[in-house]
């Protein structure tokens, strides 16, 4: 397998049973697909109504360099992806890349893809020893045994999460001087 660290062009495998895999990052070109897999993986979880992102915002999306989209192909036929945000993290003062999505498409499971994305996302952050951190819903427990097979620590942790829609009303009664 070969890749540039940095930029991950042109990254070659051959998995069990399969002919070759090309990993590479996704470009502004590559938007319809990728909208194409979000919505899948959306659709997998039950969480198409929080998708709202569209092929055009993915192509800004994808020309950003805080945002890595990396895509598993055959021949040109997307197997799969995973996508994450690099961002500051307060308290260590550095950088590390939050881990939104690893899809497989359902015909493509069980050989070594998600490994394979994520070995790659691996090789995309360690030049910067970025530390890379993910969540997992309770349910999936398939995905929380291949993560710890790869050597991820799983804790527990709520995360919650404030839209504008609920935050403004606070804002509104705090402006109003209602006491909550």
């Amino acid at each position: 397998m070969t890749a540039s660290p940095a930029r991950l062009d042109d990254s070659r495998t051959s998995l069990a049973g399969h002919d070759h895999v090309t990993v590479r990052r996704a470009t502004p070109a590559d938007a319809a697909t990728v909208q194409t897999l979000v919505l899948e993986i959306a659709a997998h979880e039950g969480d198409l109504e929080h998708v709202h992102v569209t092929a055009d915002g993915w192509t800004g999306l994808l020309g950003r360099d805080d945002v890595v989209v990396l895509l598993a192909e055959r021949a040109g036929h997307a197997l799969g992806y995973t996508s994450a945000t690099r961002r500051l993290h307060l308290w260590s003062g550095r950088d590390l890349l939050d881990v939104d999505d690893v899809y497989v498409r359902p015909g493509e499971r069980g050989a070594g893809l998600g490994r394979l994305l994520l070995v790659e996302l691996a090789r995309f952050a360690d030049p910067h020893g970025l530390t890379m951190r993910w969540g997992v819903e309770p349910w999936n427990t398939g995905a929380q045994r291949f993560y710890r097979r790869l050597g991820a620590t799983l804790r527990d942790k709520v995360v919650a999460g404030w839209a504008p829609d609920a935050y403004r009303q606070v804002l509104a009664a705090h402006d109003a001087g209602e006491p909550r």
